[in-house]
């Protein structure tokens, strides 16, 4: 299902030479150098390359970082911080702020950098398997995998990471706290909405399918009240997706729950359970337009245009219909004025983030070559450094929608 979820752009960087004129004092530290350029490169070639998987992503992302670390983690068996690591100057751009970039001489602000594109990377390559005419089990484990991974890599930056920056993040900025949690949050919530659609297809019990769309519609709830305090015209649009989903499974939940309330003879509380999830897909859909027509970051994802989106509004009818025809030949039971109290929690399919850790340190990154990095031979005048490159924003490729066949797997 092309276009189910909404995408911020990736982060783009200016290019990096690793050039240290005459601080690196031997081929070894050189060839760490030239490495280090190489493999950079290369793992920002795979961020916009539609052949790039999950194994060749790992591969190009432990390749970088296990020789970026040489740059962060003391070689000389002391405490004290690395002396490589604010030679480099860094610059990023963030994912809500267009192509104003924020620099820091830090590899630490590098590292965070990088990864946190790894995890949007995992998010996008989630999106393309889902847009597939014919989504396959397999293919379906790895855009639960791969969201799951991406939560993982937020979270670690978050909690182990980001606090290790000198300069912190500022207000709006991908690395602070307001924006890390909410993409961690979103990526737990999509990758439940992978069980669910599961559930579905194999249908499963309908207090279980309830349950689970009622942690994810809380899951979206939590989000979008994290970037309540972000300036709209940044974070206004993302939001807009985020409540429009909160809707959407709100409705689901409300549905499934008025199914299990009809199987236990309960049909006046099946139908008001019934009417909420109508109130809450209507809403959906109200937003699902106000999504479309509200400026900001990120490709605009078209749920309304879903057969996963447009069956729900089937099925809520087809069942609040059934249930009213039940009352008036067998129940007779009241309406109740108020929508029942959804107290479910959910013992199966929750998504928890895929735990993230670094590479081990390259076999080059030793404390022999280590030594042979001279900081008091560096260039002494700036006519000996280079013009600093500009960041020219990411060209990502687009996401082609395919036929919609009506794949329960979102």
């Amino acid at each position: 299902m092309a276009h189910w979820f909404h995408r911020n752009p990736l982060k783009a960087t200016a290019p990096v030479s690793f050039n240290f004129y005459g601080v690196a004092g031997s081929p070894s530290a050189n060839k760490i150098c030239n490495d280090l350029r190489t493999n950079r490169a290369r793992l920002l070639e795979m961020f916009t390359d539609v052949t790039c998987n999950a194994e060749i992503m790992k591969n190009a992302t432990d390749a970088y970082f296990s020789l970026l670390q040489g740059f962060i983690t003391a070689l000389d068996g002391t405490t004290q911080e690395n002396k490589m690591r604010f030679i480099q100057n860094f610059k990023w751009t963030d994912t809500l702020q267009g192509n104003t970039p924020s620099a820091q001489q830090d590899a630490v602000f590098e590292l965070v950098s990088m990864a946190f594109n790894v995890a949007l990377w995992y998010t996008k390559f989630a999106s393309r398997l889902a847009g597939k005419e014919n989504v396959t089990e397999a293919e379906a484990k790895d855009v639960h995998r791969s969201l799951k991974v991406a939560a993982g890599i937020f979270k670690t930056l978050k909690e182990v990471h980001i606090p290790r920056l000198i300069t912190p993040a500022e207000k709006g900025r991908d690395l602070e706290p307001r924006a890390m949690d909410t993409y961690i949050i979103q990526c737990q919530a999509e990758a439940q909405e992978v069980t669910i659609a599961r559930a579905i297809e194999l249908k499963h019990n309908a207090t279980l399918i309830a349950a689970l769309a009622f942690e994810t519609a809380n899951f979206y709830q939590k989000a979008d009240h994290t970037l309540n305090t972000l300036e709209p015209e940044c974070s206004g649009k993302w939001r807009k997706y985020l409540e429009l989903k909160q809707h959407f499974y709100m409705a689901y939940a409300y549905c499934y729950n008025g199914q299990t309330l009809l199987a236990s003879d309960k049909c006046g509380e099946a139908i008001r359970s019934l009417q909420e999830a109508e109130k809450c897909y209507s809403r959906a859909e109200a937003l699902c337009k106000e999504y479309r027509q509200t400026k900001g970051p990120g490709s605009t994802a078209k749920p309304s245009e879903q057969l996963f989106f447009l069956k729900l509004g089937g099925l809520i009818k087809n069942t609040l219909e059934k249930c009213q025809r039940e009352n008036g030949f067998i129940y007779f039971h009241k309406v109740p004025a108020e929508a029942p109290d959804l107290e479910l929690k959910a013992s199966y399919g929750l998504a928890e983030p895929i735990a993230f850790e670094l590479p081990p340190l390259s076999e080059q990154c030793t404390p022999e070559v280590y030594a042979t990095f001279d900081l008091t031979k560096g260039a002494k005048n700036d006519k000996a450094k280079p013009k600093e490159a500009e960041v020219k924003p990411v060209k990502e490729p687009d996401l082609k929608p395919q036929k919609d066949t009506g794949c329960v797997i979102s």
